[in-house]
Formats: C-alpha cells, structure tokens, sequence
C-alpha cells in the first residue's frame, strides 16, 4: 500500500472541468478545489492506496507559506510516511516547498503539468518567462492573488535525491511554461521521469483512465 498526497492548483470552475469533461460532473456556478482529485482518490482507494487529498486554504486569505504549511502539517498530524506527493499546476510550488522542509517523508514528488520553481522564483515568474500570450501579455493570475506572486525559498540539495516524476500535459493551454520544465529536466537527469499525456491541463477531467493508471503506476 502507497500513500499519496494530491495537491491541487488554483480552483477551477465547475464550467471549465464541464467542458474538459464534456460532461456535467459538476453543478454550473461553483469552484472545485479540491474536488477535482475525486476520481483519483476513488481509482487509488478501490486499488488498496491510502489518499489524502486536501482542499487549500483560499488564495485570497493564504499565502504560499501558508500552503506549504498546511500539507507539512497534515503529514505530520496523520504520521504520514513514504510520501507520493503529488501537485498539480501551481501545486508544484507546494510541494516543492513541502519537500525542502520533510524530504525524508517523501517516497516520489509528481509534478502534473506543474510549475517547476527555481529558488526565488513566484508561480507568476515562471509565467512571465514561458507563458506570454500572443500579445505579450501575461494572463492575470486571478489579479495575483497572494499564493501566486510569492517567491518560494529551498534547497536544491534536499530535493536531489528524491525520486520525481513529471508528467506533461502535450494539449495544456500552459504547454510554454512546462516545456521549460521538460528542458530543466532533461539537463538534469538525476532521479528524474519524465512522462507525457495527450490532454489538456487538467487530464483528470478529459483523460481520466490514462491518468489515473499513470498515477497507479508511481507506486511501483
């Protein structure tokens, strides 16, 4: 049996996971924080995998500091132990900060189409570096919403030598910014695996059975 951690991104709306989906899962009018890691706690659970899967405090009330803190301390309260801990989109910036502060607890980090930080770097740099529209304007980032601008602090070192996996979303609307996660990737190699899905950002909605067999698959 594995543990996983799931770590969601910015909360997305029902009317997006809908259209991704092309199905009506959710209610139209709410945000599914999350929510959007159901599945994946059900295919997990029914294959014997104990998951957790908590909803981030709001974006608005919490920073980045906050987030990371809060993980940090559902894995200590729970004595959570041989880690997969997963992130998803800006995810990636918690994990990577719940890493540099448990790394012994950690079995894999998985960054699904995630935000892969260098030290003193915000969610919104990594933007302004690979994500500028057309226009050359970057999308506003929920009017930069605390989590987003604030610039994480870690040591590489304490990362090094945990396993990773990265999974890159090949149709994501945010396919600039993880292929330069895929080229730091493959410069650095070490304790790297590097996977991709045909999907959009969020293939738990239009690629369900793909992704959660891939997720299965970090357990082993």
């Amino acid at each position: 049996m594995a543990t996983y951690v799931l770590i969601h991104g910015g909360s997305m709306s029902s009317e997006t996971w809908n259209l991704l989906a092309k199905r009506n899962d959710f209610p139209p009018g709410e945000h599914l924080a999350n929510r959007c890691w159901d599945g994946t706690v059900k295919f997990l659970t029914a294959h014997g995998h104990r998951v957790f899967a908590p909803a981030l405090q709001d974006e608005f009330s919490c920073d980045l500091t906050g987030h990371i803190r809060q993980v940090c301390t559902l894995i200590t309260d729970n004595s959570l132990v041989n880690i997969i801990l997963t992130g998803h989109s800006y995810g990636g910036m918690v994990i990577t900060g719940v890493a540099n502060a448990l790394p012994g607890k950690l079995r894999r980090l998985v960054y699904l189409d995630a935000a892969l930080p260098e030290p003193g770097q915000s969610l919104f740099d990594i933007l302004e570096l690979g994500l500028a529209c057309a226009n050359g304007n970057v999308p506003n980032l929920m009017d930069k919403a605390p989590p987003y601008v604030e610039k994480i602090q870690f040591d590489p070192a304490k990362l090094q030598y945990i396993p990773k996996t990265y999974i890159r979303c090949t149709q994501s609307d945010f396919k600039d910014m993880t292929r330069m996660a895929e080229e730091k990737i493959t410069s650095e190699k070490q304790n790297w695996t590097y996977l991709e899905l045909p999907s959009s950002h969020v293939p738990m909605a239009d690629m369900p059975d793909a992704f959660y067999r891939m997720m299965l698959e970090q357990a082993y």
